[in-house]
């Protein structure tokens, strides 16, 4: 499968590159700065704060996939990112007829008000009662610009008329792929409280071969 990964040097975009070439796939790693990725596959230099709309085309021209695990390095100082870059992968994917796109989001965007979903739930059906009363407000305090980041790119993401999934972990640790992790569609999973990177880039490989996942939002956790 060609497939195209952005943010590639981040730390969901790494593990999807890395587990993508291991599975034999051509791989195109968009990033900031691809050299210190020091991989065989193809890179191409794009930085989505500002994007050139003809190298996010070349980009994505021809993909079978288009994978996203942009986000900020820095939620205090970098909101926004998210919206504008998974913008302008819409708009190049729409221009160049590619069609299938998977998203990483977080765990809390689902009772997160935005322009498209102004009305959210106050709790997450999948949450207990940790996040429901304590997790939640903290998490809503710390990163309050991000998650309307977020919430408005899944917005974009719902809107943009392409073949969609979106990915909403909790908190995210560095651990190795495991493979084993419980995922609940159109909610948060009950009692997941945090998830490994490697198997969230899991679960957004493994949804590329499922087409029942199309459209639709899942939550992860291990």
């Amino acid at each position: 499968m060609k497939l195209t990964i952005f943010a590639a040097t981040g730390g969901i975009g790494r593990q999807l590159l890395e587990q993508a070439l291991a599975a034999g796939h051509d791989v195109t790693a968009v990033a900031r700065n691809p050299r210190s990725l020091g991989t065989k596959a193809r890179t191409i230099t794009a930085d989505l704060t500002a994007a050139d709309p003809a190298v996010l085309a070349s980009a994505v021209a021809g993909s079978d996939a288009v994978l996203s695990g942009l986000g900020p390095r820095n939620p205090r100082s970098e909101a926004g990112i998210a919206s504008r870059g998974t913008k302008a992968i819409v708009t190049a994917m729409k221009a160049t007829g590619a069609r299938r796109l998977v998203v990483v989001s977080a765990a809390p965007i689902g009772t997160v008000p935005s322009p498209g979903h102004p009305n959210p739930p106050k709790h997450d059906p999948g949450d207990g009662f940790f996040m429901r009363h304590l997790g939640s407000r903290f998490a809503g305090a710390m990163f309050r610009e991000h998650y309307a980041d977020l919430a408005l790119m899944e917005d974009i993401v719902r809107d943009s008329g392409l073949d969609w999934t979106i990915s909403r972990p909790p908190q995210l640790k560095d651990k190795p792929l495991t493979g084993t992790y419980r995922t609940a569609r159109g909610q948060n999973v009950r009692g997941g409280v945090s998830v490994s990177r490697a198997n969230v880039a899991h679960h957004m490989l493994a949804v590329l071969e499922q087409p029942a996942t199309i459209h639709q939002i899942f939550g992860i956790a291990d």
